[in-house]
């Protein structure tokens, strides 16, 4: 999706994409997307304790997962950023400000994992991206609009982080 979708709005020829990665970069997006960008909503939204029990169990075996896989790489695939570090990204800057306390994932934060945390860290800190995350909206938008499992709207005043 990101190669040549907005060609016509940019001069980049950033390719995250690879040819030579593609099979590598689809594996890890084909659990990634399920069970971690996906897993987070599947606890949150569980309606009953085994759905929930089944969402937050394969969600903590995956963070695990790539946890490892960090320790022995500083990508998820190859040696550079591809889609699949971007993918895994979204859920993860979110993970300790909203799905850890609102979507009750939270047997562990990602800052209680060494390797995911300065992974998390390094991706922030890319050129562009930290003006692109807005916490205070982030919080906001799952807190309040999410009336049923936050009848209140009250927006927690934490967690503070240091991307």
């Amino acid at each position: 999706m990101l190669n040549g979708a907005f060609d016509a709005f940019t001069d980049s020829d950033l390719d995250l994409y690879p040819e030579a990665l593609r099979e590598e970069i689809d594996e890890v997006n084909a659990f990634v997307y399920p069970v971690v960008n996906d897993g987070v909503y599947r606890s949150g939204f569980a309606t009953t304790q085994r759905a929930y029990d089944r969402a937050v169990g394969k969600l903590f075996e995956t963070l695990n997962r790539l946890e490892y896989r960090l320790s022995r790489r500083p990508y998820l695939v190859g040696d550079r950023i591809t889609e699949a570090d971007w993918r895994l990204f979204m859920t993860l800057v979110r993970f300790d400000a909203v799905y850890h306390g609102h979507f009750k994932c939270n047997i562990r934060r990602i800052v209680d994992y060494p390797n995911l945390q300065s992974y998390l860290q390094w991706l922030y800190r890319q050129d562009g991206i930290a003006e692109t995350v807005d916490f205070d909206h982030i919080k906001r938008h799952y807190y309040v609009t999410h009336d049923d499992i936050n009848p209140s709207r009250i927006v927690p005043a934490g967690p503070h982080l240091d991307l």
